[in-house]
């Protein structure tokens, strides 16, 4: 009977590290995309999340819209604001001396703005909204999946099948790959390399507004909730291997293992620390992460 509660009970931290990596790894696809494409650090990424949840928060109280319905909204809406963002700031950036070092300061610097533009506007107050799925759970074969949790790991699949697809079955996929290895040999071949650029960009940006609709009913929205989740995604990207889609989905997993099982062991204050070392351990070993320098897709 131990041996049975002990495997269900195993079976089940196992489960909710994969849900939570799963979040995590929806998080990290959008960050990773722009960075094997463009080759910048957006450390905006975090604060672009922290604004789809406060989208998805308003339409949920003030419109009555549910948040897995408002990623009809925020999604295309996130992706014009990406296109603006990379016109206006990013582009200009681009192809100069310092390209690298100018645009971190510059997306830090709108990470700043956003969050004190949240904090003007809304305050510090932790917010929550609660659906139908809030507090609910569903039961396969005496274990307990978090329902929100649940269906966030699902649209992180789908989302994952379906940007695999774009970039390894059509047209403009092959573009953002020719882009991604050699830009030279892409503008050579014809390529619109800033078209590129902004669409990748855009849907970077759109892929973390998603991600904000798809975990607001799970977690509570602040002005700085994408520190945290901004800290988990560069944690994941460089663990999975910089510009590595599939590395970001196993990092992202890897993370929500690692959190899950030291939940458990330590205490759940700790579980960002085992990650981290985790991380270092596995830097130390293959510093190029887990997928290596090379891959991009």
């Amino acid at each position: 009977m131990e041996v049975k509660e002990e495997m269900e009970m195993l079976l089940q931290i196992i489960a909710s590290g994969l849900l939570l990596g799963g979040i995590y790894a929806l998080v990290s696809i959008g960050l990773n995309l722009i960075f094997g494409v463009i080759k910048i650090v957006n450390l905006a990424h975090g604060d672009f999340l922290m604004m789809g949840m406060y989208a998805t928060f308003f339409l949920y109280t003030l419109k009555d819209i549910n948040p897995y319905a408002a990623t009809l909204i925020v999604f295309p809406a996130f992706v014009l604001i990406g296109v603006l963002i990379f016109r206006l700031i990013i582009k200009p950036l681009l192809g100069k001396a310092e390209t690298e070092v100018n645009t971190i300061i510059a997306t830090a610097g709108l990470g700043f703005v956003l969050q004190n533009l949240a904090l003007m506007l809304w305050k510090s107050d932790f917010r929550a909204i609660e659906t139908n799925l809030t507090g609910k759970s569903y039961e396969f074969g005496g274990i307990m999946l978090s329902s929100g949790r649940t269906w966030a790991f699902v649209v992180c699949v789908v989302v994952a099948l379906i940007l695999y697809y774009i970039l390894m079955k059509t047209k403009i996929g092959t573009h953002v790959r020719a882009v991604s290895q050699d830009t030279d040999a892409a503008i050579l071949m014809g390529i619109n390399v800033n078209r590129i650029y902004t669409l990748t960009f855009a849907v970077g940006i759109a892929l973390v507004g998603l991600a904000g609709c798809i975990i607001t009913p799970t977690f509570y929205v602040y002005p700085t909730v994408g520190l945290y989740f901004n800290t988990m995604a560069f944690i994941i990207v460089v663990l999975g291997g910089l510009g590595s889609f599939t590395g970001a989905l196993i990092g992202g997993l890897l993370i929500g293992l690692v959190e899950s099982f030291a939940g458990v062991i330590a205490s759940a204050e700790l579980a960002q620390v085992f990650s981290l070392l985790i991380f270092l351990i596995i830097l130390f070993v293959k510093p190029e992460g887990i997928m290596g320098k090379g891959a991009r897709v």
